[in-house]
């Protein structure tokens, strides 16, 4: 039976909102790039400036959006760029903690650059946003083919990284000395953040320097990000963890494996790695606050498990339960993170001290494997992605586009302004389709 005709449903063109992204000026040269831009013709296309794509992807017929509805420019190879490719020097740097890729980035971003536009010099910055501060005496590394054959096949980078900010005027004045056209950075919230700083002093001074942010977090949680780099490594890594857990859960009388994952403030590791496991009784995040005492609580819970079927496997994010410390952690951490307390040790005890005093065998089994997992080398999947986000981040900087952070979106990659992506976190939604399926999964009570 042949399909049915669809039925039209337009969206005022008024309604829509495209999200503008800074650009240093008009692009006067051709792409070095063999694409073409018809259709049809058997080859690659290069990215039209007026392909966009829409932030919400769920319409229902019959209601129209309240308010202006986001779009975004795709990303990809624009048939003009802005820098001159045999006049170009573009360097990378990677910051915060360790996350399975970063290797796979720098070594795209150089290929890509050097391979595929021209550009003559591709600079490693050391250590971080450290390596911008001349003080530091960090000199910048000059990649070529042999530093950057094999270091997809490892963990880390071997650029290094650190936390913590500095002087953008500082690091400005590192970039016009040292004739830096193009600064691609690579790290989470903090790092765009401090990217953004380094933006607006070069927007101040009026230079024509392009700064493009790619999105690396471990913890999936940039906003305007449907998945960063490195995530699906660690979620495979949890499982494996909890596969481990789980056997040494069963191999006790009342054994309980306990597993705390990276996931400061938002749960997706945890969540994910349930689903992949289908072994997990119980998902504790930072999105869900728990109690642990009383009927309803997680210690009777986990004791009605016991008693049915005499082992348990908890995974708890490493930002779960910070309701039930007496004394809140304070502070930040050098990337401007929240500190948070230990939830594991502390949730270990807890379990232990309910048991004993009502006289129940108990077997906790704690693993803590979180540098264990983000030091791994990217799995196929992440290799892909990390591929994907460096060659759009130089497409991006070759067309003169700046100010900017590539993310993937509704399986498209879009340019996102800096300043909008820090300006929210990611977070688990409740009442969206992820946390559910975890309820299934899990067939723990919704809340604690």
């Amino acid at each position: 039976m042949p399909d049915e005709p669809g039925i039209p449903i337009s969206i005022p063109e008024s309604t829509l909102y495209r999200v503008p992204v800074p650009h240093l000026g008009k692009p006067q040269h051709p792409s070095p790039l063999a694409r073409t831009t018809v259709r049809g013709a058997g080859q690659a296309r290069f990215t039209p400036e007026n392909q966009l794509v829409r932030y919400s992807p769920n319409i229902f017929e019959g209601e129209m959006p309240e308010g202006p509805q986001l779009v975004f420019e795709k990303a990809g190879p624009r048939e003009r760029i802005f820098f001159n490719p045999a006049e170009t020097r573009v360097a990378i740097v990677t910051c915060g903690g360790l996350c399975p890729g970063l290797n796979n980035v720098i070594r795209s971003v150089f290929v890509d650059a050097h391979f595929n536009y021209g550009v003559k010099e591709v600079l490693g910055i050391q250590y971080g946003y450290e390596g911008l501060n001349p003080k530091v005496g960090l000199p910048p590394i000059r990649l070529d083919v042999d530093l950057v054959e094999n270091i997809h096949e490892e963990g880390g980078t071997m650029l290094g990284s650190s936390r913590g900010v500095q002087d953008p005027a500082v690091i400005v004045d590192f970039l016009v000395e040292n004739g830096i056209d193009i600064l691609f950075c690579v790290g989470g919230d903090g790092t765009q953040r401090g990217a953004n700083q380094i933006f607006e002093e070069v927007t101040r001074r009026q230079l024509p320097i392009s700064i493009i942010g790619i999105p690396k977090t471990i913890d999936n949680d940039i906003a305007y990000c449907q998945s960063t780099f490195g995530f699906m490594t660690a979620v495979e890594g949890a499982e494996r963890v909890l596969r481990g857990a789980h056997v040494e859960a069963h191999g006790a009388r009342n054994g309980v494996g306990l597993v705390k994952v990276m996931g400061r403030d938002a749960g997706f590791i945890a969540a994910m790695a349930t689903l992949a496991s289908q072994e997990v009784n119980f998902t504790l995040v930072p999105e869900v606050p728990f109690n642990l005492d009383g009927p309803t609580g997680f210690l009777a819970a986990l004791q009605r498990r016991l008693e049915a079927r005499r082992h348990a496997l908890v995974v708890v994010a490493e930002g779960a339960g910070q309701n039930l410390f007496e004394k809140k952690a304070t502070g930040k951490d050098a990337s401007g993170n929240s500190l948070h307390q230990d939830i594991g040790p502390f949730l270990k005890q807890k379990i232990l001290d309910h048991f004993q005093s009502r006289s129940l065998p108990i077997a906790v089994k704690y693993i803590d494997p979180s540098y264990y997992i983000r030091s791994a080398p990217a799995n196929s999947e992440d290799r892909v992605l990390c591929d994907q986000y460096a060659r759009r981040a130089v497409h991006a900087a070759m067309a003169g586009k700046t100010g900017l952070v590539v993310c993937y979106w509704n399986d498209r990659f879009i340019h996102v302004p800096m300043e909008m992506v820090t300006s929210k976190h990611k977070r688990l939604e409740i009442e969206g389709t992820l946390w559910p399926l975890v309820l299934e999964a899990t067939g723990q009570p919704a809340k604690f």
